[in-house]
Parts: structure tokens; C-alpha cells; sequence
């Protein structure tokens, strides 16, 4: 059909007689090739017959002999079968009764042990072995827990007539038990108590036998206990009873009964135990030692003495004064104090103690927040808990009482930079704010440091503020006289009492900057006790959030001291007032002659710096170094500003500009030499003006402003620049103005 279509196509596309005579050739050459090829296929057809007829015949013969193999495998599979379902029945007998053999035995085996645990006890009771009967009847009870009783030949009447011997005899060895055990713990024989209670374990009366050796530890530990408080009854009423003592010996017995025997309850009823146990003898500490403490809260009269304090503050409250009010000894109250503290410490240790063994007992696992509770809810910690009540408010009235004493008799000693308050005041924080933490509760921390912040915060705050006015008058008053003033009175005429009355007035400027710094030593201090003592995360962080309160009180105390050499800078001016009013006559437009004869005369530089040298030397030695240097900063600050307001009122030559340039660095270099601080930034503004004022032209700011400034910082802005400019005689307003600064 293609060629067909190509050969229509080519014919019709024949134009000339050369090309269709070809054409033809080439259509009749390829006619002949098929047909040769057709005459080659035909004459294999012959060959091709026959091997199909040899074909046919071959596989009906293979098929056939096929069929009879196949006959004979499927006879010898049938015999196989036939063969293997006989053996696998032969098999299932064997192993069935193979199986019958091996619960026979199993039977005979556990009859055996029966009749072997029967006669073991029957042979241990009649010898009073009892560990021996008890091993028995614990093998006994795992064969019937293992077996029980089973419908067939086993649960024969011999066999419930053995099961009822031997819980006959189990009976009679509980009795007998328990009757020994009776006999140890009341003749508190404890080598015979761990005997026969070892024996309730294999008698499974574990809970039973747990109970009462738990009454037997808190049968030995009550007898102690009611001993040693019949003992501090008596001595109360003679000689001073050791409540402390008597308390650590209840806490010591109830500890050593759980160190001694863990090993026992452990090996005996299991780790559980131990907690059971730790808990049954806190319940005996809850009634002895509930009942020391409250002879303890009853003898020491805490609720008269608490009363009698809340008396004494509303009185303060209502009157601002207590002074109608029967007092409160503060030396009786820290007694008090300090044995509480014992009391509530060992108390808080004897708890940590404890529930370390509780959480020993379940480790890995860690004790439950419920257990814990359950330890602590007794009565006992309930008791200490209202110990502690009365621990915070008396510590909070000690510290009132004790810092307000230490303000009113705050006295200067000679020589001392300070005056007693502080070292006082700070001594008796320091001792309120780690007892406090000794005590190891959160909360009475908490309350303490709060009020201890109170009383700095307020008491000693108004102390140290109402104290330097007056001390101020006082110090400058005799300043004055000891450098020879004429016009101060003559009672301070004495240069000995003038240094003495100095350096009392200068202890009030002293308090508060001494304080400021012992405020954060003493957090610093107390931070450190809080880490040793305390181990709770959450316990640290409240705490310290507390003590963080004590660095704003020691920034108010800075404050406080900032204000009064503020103060003392102000009244120091007026001695200087003569020497820079001098200053607004001195004039900078000066010659070339005037500028070589200011360089070996004595200026108003020299005048101000002697004045000024004296002044601060003689204060230096009665001041802290922290407050002599802050004092020199702020009266320099104050010269300075006066100077900065003479100068701009002054006209200037380039002569002037040197003149003044080599003032300020007299005066930086000299009171460098004065104070520890550095002082160049008090005439940093000054320097500049300076600089200004000596330069050639006005066109050389330039090469000093903007990108040109270099490691210079402008103190001037542009406005103030083009002003300082202006006090040049010789520059241009237009030269001024026109400057691109």
C-alpha cells in the first residue's frame, strides 16, 4: 500500500520518457526478488508438515509415560502419609505420657516438700527453733501460692490433712511469736525483739510485725523523752533548764533508731518500711516534742514579753514616744532569741535529717512532694511554726530597740572617721540578719531582712540626713578659724579644738558615705551565708530578691552624702569669692611684655590655688578618701563654672588665648596632684575656650571642628563656638559668620 502510494506520487511526478523507462526497471527487478523469495518459503513447506506430524506423535507417547510417574509418585506419597500418621500418634502417646510422668513426679515432688515442711516444723517447734519453723512454713505458703489445690489426686484427704497440720502449726508459731516478741519489748531486750521480728516476714504478718516494732522503737524513745522532760520540770524550778539540750536528746534517740535498725527493716520488710517507720516515730516526736517547746514558749513567758512589746509599739504609734511604758530588757529578749534559734535550728536540721532518709529509702526514684508534707504537717512543726512567729516578732522589735539605742547614743570617738552609730547600727544588723538565716526558714528570713532594710531605710537614713546640715556650719566655722579668718568668734580661736570640733562635724559626711558602703558588704555578706545555709533554688531566690533591696538604700545612702559635700562645696565658696572676683579685673588683651612678665609673676591663679590647696589639705585627713574626692570634684565644679562666667564676659587677643591656655593647665596639674580623680574633665569646657582663643585666625576652628576634631570632644556647641570667637578683638564679625561649621 506505501509503495503503491509512492509509486503514484513518483508517476505523478514523471515529466520525462528517461525517468518512467527506469522507473519500470526498478518495479519489475523488485516484482522478480518477491517472487523468489515466495518460491524459497513454498518449498520448505513439506519439511514443515512432516515436523509437526513428528511433534504430535512424540507428546502423546511423553505424556502418556508422564501419567504414569505421575500415578506411582502419588501411591508412595499416600503410603508416606499413611506411614508419618502413624508415627505422629505414636509420638502424641509418648509425649502424653511423658507429660502424665513429669506431673507424677511434679506431684511426688511437691507431697515430698509438703510432708517435708510438715515434719520440719513439727521437729522445729518441738527444738523451739523457730527461725528454723518459720523458713518451713514460708516454703509451705510459696507451694501453695505455686500449686494450690487441684481437682485431680492431689487435693487428696491426706493432702488437705498435711495443708491443715501445718496451718495448725503456722497458728502456734504466730502465737508463740508474738508472745516472745510481748516479752522482749517490755523488758526492752532489743537483741531478742530483732529475732522475733525477723520472724513475721516468712509468717507473711509483715504489716503486723512492722507496727510493732514501730511501737517498740517509739515505746524506748517516749520512756527517754518523758524521763528528760520530768528532769527539765524539776530543774525549772530551781536552776536554768536546758530546753535546747533536752530537745537535741529527743531528736539524737529518734535518729540513731532509724541509722541503727534501717539495715534491719530494709532486709526484713522491704525499703517502704523505713519510710513507714520514720513517719510512725515522727508522731512520737510530734507529742514529746510538741511538749517541750511549749514548756519552753510557757516558761520563757513569749506571749507576756509579746504582749508587752505590741504594748510598748502602739504607745510609739499613738505618742510618737514609749517612754510612759514599763521596758522591754533588750538583753533578756536576745536570750530569748538566741535559744529559740537553737531551739527552731536543730529542729530544721533534725527535719533535713530525716527526710534525707526518706528520700535515701525510695532512691533512685525521688520522694514525693505528698510524703514530705505528710512529715512535716505534725503537730510538732506546727508548734515550732509558732516558735518561729514569736522568734520574727521579737527579732523585729530587738532591731528596732537596738538600732534606735545606737542612733541615740551615737557619740564620736577621737580620731575615728566615723561616730559609733555606724559601726553599731551595722554591727547589730549583721548579727539580727544571720541568726535570722540560722533559724533556716524562708519565711522568718524574709521578714527579718525586710525590716532590717526598714530600719536602714528609715531610722538611720533620718540620722544620717538630719546630721550633716548643722555638722556642715560646724566644720566651716572651724575651717575657718584654724586658717587664721579674724572674723570668727573667739571661742574657736584654739587651733587644737578647732581640728577636734572638725573632725567630729566631719564624722556626719563620713556616716553616710561609711554606711553606703556597709550596706552592700553587709548583702554581700548575707548573700554568702544564704548559699551555705540554704539549698532549695526557689529558697535562694526569694531570699536574694529580699537582700536586692539593700542596694537602693545604700544608692539613697550616696545620696545623702552627694547632697551634704554639695552642701559643705557651697559654703567653702564664700572663702574663695575674694580671689576670682579679682579675676573679672584681670585683663587677657595683653602685650608681648605683660605676657613674658605674667610667666614669673604671681597671678590670680597662684592666689586661688594656695586658698584653695589649704582649704582641702586641711580638710583631707577628716574626710574618707571616698569623700575627699568627691568634695574636690564639687567645688571645682563650682570654681569652674564661675570661672567659665568671668571668661565669657572678657575680650581677647591671641596673647590673651595663651595666657589663659597656660591657666587652665596650672590649675589641672595642681589639683591633679590634690585628688585621686581625674579633674581634666572639670576644665575640659575651659581648655576649649582656650584653644579657641589662641588661634591665629578665625578660619583655623576649622582645622579643630567636625572631621578635623580628631580625639577631641566638644563640650561647645556651634552657637557657643562663633561666641567665643566673637571675644576676639582682632576677628571679624563676617569672618565669624561665615565660618561652615
Amino acid at each position: 500500500m506505501v509503495q503503491s502510494v509512492d509509486l503514484t506520487i513518483k508517476t505523478s511526478q514523471l515529466t520525462n520518457l528517461n525517468d518512467i523507462n527506469r522507473l519500470l526497471h526498478e518495479t519489475v527487478a523488485k516484482e522478480r526478488s518477491i517472487d523468489a523469495e515466495l518460491e524459497q518459503l513454498l518449498s520448505k513447506r513439506e519439511d514443515i508438515e512432516a515436523g509437526l506430524l513428528v511433534l504430535h506423535s512424540a507428546t502423546a507417547e511423553t505424556l502418556e509415560v508422564v501419567r504414569a510417574d505421575a500415578d506411582q509418585l502419588a501411591g508412595s506419597v499416600r503410603g508416606t502419609s499413611d506411614l508419618s500418621e502413624r508415627v505422629s500418634k505414636k509420638v502424641r502417646e509418648l509425649d502424653t505420657a511423658q507429660s502424665r510422668i513429669r506431673s507424677t513426679l511434679a506431684r511426688i515432688n511437691i507431697i515430698v516438700d509438703r510432708t517435708s515442711a510438715l515434719d520440719g516444723v513439727t521437729q522445729a517447734m518441738e527444738s523451739e527453733d523457730y527461725e528454723a519453723a518459720a523458713e518451713f512454713v514460708r516454703q509451705f505458703l510459696e507451694l501453695e501460692e505455686k500449686y494450690g489445690p487441684t481437682k485431680d489426686d492431689l487435693d487428696t484427704k491426706q493432702a488437705m490433712q498435711q495443708r491443715k497440720t501445718l496451718l495448725g502449726a503456722k497458728s502456734s508459731l504466730e502465737e508463740i511469736v508474738r508472745r516472745k516478741l510481748a516479752d522482749a519489748t517490755q523488758k526492752n531486750d532489743h537483741v531478742a525483739v530483732i529475732r522475733f521480728t525477723r520472724l513475721f516476714r516468712p509468717l507473711r504478718l509483715q504489716e503486723e510485725g512492722l507496727k510493732v516494732f514501730t511501737s517498740y522503737l517509739r515505746q524506748l524513745i517516749a520512756a527517754r523523752a518523758k524521763d528528760d522532760y520530768s528532769h527539765l520540770v524539776e530543774t525549772t524550778g530551781g536552776h536554768e533548764p536546758d530546753f535546747v539540750g533536752t530537745l537535741t536528746d529527743l531528736f539524737k534517740d529518734i535518729a540513731v533508731a532509724v541509722e541503727e535498725n534501717e539495715e534491719f527493716l530494709h532486709e526484713a520488710f522491704g525499703a517502704d518500711a523505713i519510710l513507714d517507720v520514720i513517719l510512725g516515730l515522727q508522731q512520737e516526736c510530734d507529742a514529746q516534742g510538741t511538749r517541750i517547746v511549749q514548756r519552753f514558749i510557757s516558761y520563757r513567758r513569749l506571749p507576756q514579753t509579746m504582749k508587752e512589746i505590741s504594748n510598748v509599739s502602739a504607745a510609739k504609734r499613738m505618742e510618737g514616744s514609749a517612754d510612759g511604758m514599763a521596758p522591754v530588757d533588750s538583753r533578756k529578749v536576745e536570750g530569748c532569741l538566741e535559744e529559740m534559734l537553737l531551739v527552731c535550728q536543730r529542729s530544721e536540721e533534725y527535719n533535713q535529717f530525716m527526710l534525707a532518709k526518706m528520700s535515701g529509702a525510695v532512691a533512685p526514684k525521688a520522694l514525693g512532694a505528698s510524703r514530705e508534707n505528710t512529715f512535716r504537717s505534725g503537730q510538732f512543726n506546727v508548734v515550732v511554726r509558732e516558735l518561729i512567729a514569736y522568734y520574727i516578732n521579737m527579732e523585729e522589735f530587738y532591731l528596732e530597740q537596738n538600732v534606735e539605742k545606737a542612733v541615740r547614743i551615737d557619740e564620736w570617738a577621737g580620731e575615728a572617721l566615723t561616730t559609733s552609730m555606724v559601726d553599731d547600727v551595722f554591727f547589730i544588723l549583721q548579727k539580727c540578719g544571720r541568726r535570722a538565716l540560722a533559724t533556716r526558714s524562708v519565711q522568718c528570713v524574709c521578714a527579718i531582712l525586710g525590716q532590717l532594710n526598714n530600719l536602714l531605710d528609715t531610722n538611720l537614713r533620718r540620722a544620717l540626713d538630719s546630721a550633716w546640715r548643722p555638722a556642715s556650719t560646724r566644720l566651716l566655722q572651724a575651717a575657718a578659724a584654724a586658717l587664721g579668718e579674724e572674723h570668727v568668734a573667739a571661742a574657736t580661736t584654739n587651733t587644737t579644738a578647732h581640728v577636734i570640733n572638725a573632725a567630729e562635724s566631719a564624722a556626719a559626711f563620713n556616716n553616710a558615705d561609711t554606711s553606703s558602703m556597709y550596706v552592700l558588704k553587709l548583702r554581700q555578706e548575707l548573700e554568702e551565708f544564704t548559699s551555705q545555709l540554704f539549698t532549695a533554688l526557689n529558697d535562694r531566690d526569694r531570699i536574694k530578691s529580699v537582700l536586692a533591696d539593700l542596694t537602693k538604700t545604700s544608692s539613697d545612702f550616696k545620696q545623702i552624702t552627694s547632697r551634704a559635700l554639695d552642701h559643705l562645696a557651697t559654703g567653702i565658696m564664700p572663702r574663695l569669692r575674694p580671689v576670682l572676683d579679682a579675676v573679672a579685673s584681670v585683663s587677657y588683651e595683653l602685650s608681648e611684655d605683660e605676657y613674658g612678665a605674667n610667666e614669673v609673676e604671681e597671678g590670680w591663679v597662684q592666689q586661688l590655688l594656695a586658698s584653695l590647696v589649704t582649704l582641702l589639705q586641711w580638710l583631707q585627713p577628716l574626710l574618707t578618701p571616698t569623700n575627699f574626692d568627691a568634695l574636690v570634684a564639687a567645688v571645682l565644679e563650682k570654681v569652674v563654672d564661675r570661672l567659665e562666667a568671668i571668661m565669657q564676659l572678657k575680650h581677647f587677643n591671641q596673647l590673651g588665648g595663651l595666657q589663659l591656655d597656660r591657666d587652665v593647665r596650672t590649675l589641672t596639674s595642681t589639683m591633679s596632684e590634690v585628688t585621686q580623680r581625674t579633674v581634666r574633665d572639670k576644665f575640659a569646657k575651659l581648655s576649649q575656650m582656650a584653644t579657641i582663643l589662641s588661634l591665629e585666625s578665625a578660619g583655623e576652628m576649622l582645622d579643630y571642628w567636625g572631621e578635623n576634631a580628631g580625639p577631641i570632644t566638644w563640650r561647645l556647641t556651634e552657637v557657643q563656638v562663633r561666641e567665643v570667637l566673637g571675644q576676639r578683638r582682632d576677628f571679624t564679625r563676617e569672618e565669624i559668620a561665615s565660618l561652615a561649621l
